[in-house]
């Protein structure tokens, strides 16, 4: 039984999450806990902080791991074996995969994310019961960033560059502006929380939060142009991933996936660009909020 035990570690910018997932059909966990990241002291202390998740998991459930799976913010380069694309800035060109694996004395699979997210709900949300057959499962973070994360026959794919599943940074319209990652025009730059909101106040000359604006499309003109812009680039850029990868299934997550439209009017204007007669691939609501990360890292090791 402790050999089929899931170890899984959630890497977040503020805390880091562990748990051991005793069986996935049903789901029973046997621990889970959490501690802050306290990224500001530096690498060497998040090392010793996800080490420290560990051994309290150890103590809390009285079983040894064989091997941990732990999500990360941004991406192991295959290549390099260095970390890339993280927003806790420490982790950016170190080797964290040989860190952690020295560290904690035990083989470590990692993932961003992105893809634990969806390889948490195409295994334990929704999927398993509303998609059975699925095959590729394509995992959407549309909040503060857009990402995705990529799933074939229930495992993650990371690619050859260790960026499978970021469309957030292909390119959607010019109308977006720059983005921090040097190119103009990204999906992130258009249909994310903030670039929403600083389309908004651009009409509006206001500034408000994205939940207050969307509140208001019934009485605000400007509210409804921000609205009409998310459903309108939505589909233009969810037909891209669907002509190149054709999923079976589509979950939305992150803030934005909480918005009903998306599920209406959204998935009518992503009809109008996929290159099909039809549109099959479902679209479902995100099932495990934020047990996603760790619950998805633990599965990088099923």
């Amino acid at each position: 039984m402790e050999n089929q035990l899931l170890w899984g570690i959630d890497l977040g910018g503020t805390k880091i999450e562990g748990a051991i997932i005793e069986s996935i059909q049903p789901l029973k966990v046997r621990s889970r806990l959490r501690i802050p990241t306290e990224k500001e002291k530096g690498y060497e202390h998040i090392i010793g902080q996800i080490g420290k998740v560990v051994d309290l998991l150890r103590e809390d459930s009285g079983a040894e791991p064989k091997r941990i799976g732990i999500g990360t913010p941004g991406t192991l380069d295959p290549i390099t074996g260095l970390m890339k694309n993280a927003n806790t800035t420490a982790l950016n060109g170190q080797p964290l995969k040989q860190d952690l694996e020295k560290a904690l004395g035990l083989p470590v699979q990692m993932a961003n994310d992105a893809n634990c997210f969806a390889v948490a709900e195409a295994r334990l949300g929704k999927v398993p019961r509303e998609a059975p057959d699925a095959q590729v499962v394509f995992g959407v973070i549309m909040g503060t960033g857009v990402g995705g994360g990529l799933v074939i026959n229930g495992q993650v794919r990371n690619g050859r560059q260790g960026i499978a599943g970021e469309w957030g940074h292909n390119f959607l319209d010019f109308s977006g502006g720059e983005c921090y990652c040097g190119q103009t025009g990204c999906v992130e730059t258009i249909i994310s929380g903030p670039a929403l909101q600083r389309f908004y106040e651009s009409e509006s000359g206001q500034k408000d939060k994205l939940k207050n604006i969307l509140e208001r499309v019934d009485t605000d003109v400007h509210a409804k142009a921000t609205l009409d812009r998310l459903i309108h680039f939505f589909g233009k850029g969810m037909a891209s991933v669907i002509n190149t990868l054709d999923p079976d299934v589509i979950v939305l997550g992150g803030g934005l996936g909480n918005i009903p439209d998306l599920y209406t009017k959204g998935v009518e204007s992503v009809k109008k660009h996929v290159f099909n007669h039809r549109l099959d691939t479902q679209f479902l609501a995100p099932e495990l909020g934020d047990s996603a990360g760790v619950f998805g890292a633990a599965m990088l090791v099923a």
